[in-house]
């Protein structure tokens, strides 16, 4: 089975191909350049260089959040028009689950954190099965970094952070939970593509792909302009 993944929900934007176990290709951008201006080329880049069609495709996997809403919703827009441009199936991954598969194989928790702005980080908890499967041990959230020390009070053990919210709370983070407390090498904080489409593959191959016509981004919580409405008709 060959899938198509596209990362948007960060400031990065990735692409990536893969086909079962192998990668065939990806491709990572994290330039000043929009989400708009940047996809396109790259996905025409990533499939003539693979010498691939759309059409070779079995299925796309998108990023479905949270993160950057913007960014989300170009995301969302361009894999509804390439799915219904080829009639290929879609499946929808957290961008915080194929974060936490970049520390595949580390022991104890994983704890993926984005910057959601307004004092609050986007963030679940993660551990791996002897098995090596990835398994969710909490809901997705928006919370601030002390609501995320109260979480792991309860829960024993190594914790490990990463994403781009710890360039802004992981020393906090490390200061309140001392030993237990590690952050991950920076080359991990990136979302990749190359997860996103692995998991993505797997709901697919479960029949877990989505209804096109209803594809929403997961924002966890409303846009500062929808509080502000919200505020404005009360």
């Amino acid at each position: 089975m060959r899938v198509l993944g596209l990362e948007s929900a960060t400031t990065v934007a990735g692409i990536a191909l893969v086909e079962e176990e192998k990668v065939i290709a990806e491709v990572i951008l994290n330039t000043r350049k929009t989400h708009s201006q940047r996809l396109m080329p790259m996905l025409a880049q990533l499939l003539e260089e693979a010498e691939v069609e759309l059409a070779d495709l079995d299925g796309l996997v998108v990023s479905g959040g949270p993160g950057s809403f913007t960014g989300l919703r170009i995301g969302m827009a361009t894999i509804k028009g390439l799915a219904f441009a080829c009639q290929k199936p879609v499946a929808v991954v957290s961008t915080l689950d194929s974060l936490a598969l970049n520390l595949q194989g580390t022991p104890g928790l994983i704890c993926p954190i984005l910057n959601a702005r307004r004092n609050e980080v986007y963030v679940s908890l993660y551990s791996f099965t002897d098995q090596g499967f990835l398994e969710r041990c909490e809901n997705y959230q928006a919370i601030t970094p002390a609501q995320v020390v109260n979480m792991l009070s309860s829960r024993p053990g190594p914790v490990t952070f990463l994403g781009d919210g710890v360039g802004v709370y992981g020393q906090y983070l490390l200061e309140a939970l001392g030993d237990r407390g590690q952050v991950a090498s920076p080359l991990h904080n990136l979302p990749r593509a190359t997860n996103l489409a692995w998991l993505g593959l797997e709901r697919l191959k479960k029949g877990l792909a989505e209804d096109i016509s209803s594809l929403r981004p997961f924002y966890i919580r409303p846009s500062e302009a929808e509080v502000k409405w919200r505020q404005r008709n009360l």
